[in-house]
């Protein structure tokens, strides 16, 4: 995967609220699990059609959306067992909760998925972090690639979710992603709490093709934090 950089020059960015809407419908409707084309081809394509001006608002909105979808679903799961609920630590809910709760995220109502929408959405965030800061609040943005990222390695910990090639792809866009975000915001925010517990460890976990029948490789989040975030 490559990561655009951008030079220090300013460009103004157009935005079309309506072209904005019709990009999102087009986004949620034409893509998803119900699309007999793999993941990451769907995801290629979804980049391809959110590359412009408008689409970088679009994935701002799948972001939103998404994040916001999924702490809905993890709220009614923790009020239902009377468990308090941290939407910036979601760690201490599953490690309270373990097989109580299910992971959300392939099923969220706003019909967004993890590894189609959501992964085009940050590659495109990730790669043009400068312009994205300057068209919407960055913390609210950056606080939103954290909770998904703590969403998807929970699932791997706790929620019995497989980790092949599109969970990983998606999590090490997220880690990369929200690196670019800090820089280009220039004096972000500290770093939330199940980052900086993960980044203390170095697990590795066996990442599996796309079957799920052989390992494909390994990927330490730990370390790929530490290499991206405390740089």
């Amino acid at each position: 995967m490559r990561w655009l950089r951008f030079g220090p020059a300013k460009r103004q960015v157009q935005q079309d609220p309506v072209r904005q809407r019709e990009l999102l419908r087009e986004v949620r409707q034409n893509f998803g699990a119900h699309v007999q084309t793999p993941f990451a081809d769907q995801a290629e394509a979804v980049a391809r059609l959110i590359a412009g001006d408008d689409g970088l608002a679009v994935a701002v909105t799948v972001l939103r959306e998404f994040a916001d979808s999924a702490y809905a679903q993890m709220y009614a799961q923790a009020a239902n067992l009377r468990l308090a609920i941290d939407r910036t630590n979601y760690r201490p809910l599953w490690q309270t909760a373990g097989t109580h709760l299910q992971w959300p995220l392939f099923a969220l109502p706003c019909g967004l998925h993890p590894y189609i929408q959501v992964t085009a959405a940050v590659e495109g965030l990730g790669s043009r972090a400068r312009e994205a800061v300057r068209i919407t609040d960055p913390e609210p943005l950056l606080d939103q690639v954290f909770e998904i990222l703590d969403l998807t390695i929970d699932g791997w910990e706790f929620g019995r979710v497989r980790v092949d090639i599109d969970a990983a792809t998606l999590a090490t866009r997220l880690i990369v992603t929200a690196r670019e975000l800090r820089a280009a915001m220039g004096n972000p925010p500290p770093l939330p709490v199940p980052v900086r517990e993960l980044m203390r460890r170095n697990n590795t976990v066996t990442v599996l093709d796309a079957a799920g029948t052989r390992a494909a490789g390994t990927l330490n989040p730990g370390k790929e934090m530490r290499e991206n975030l405390l740089a």
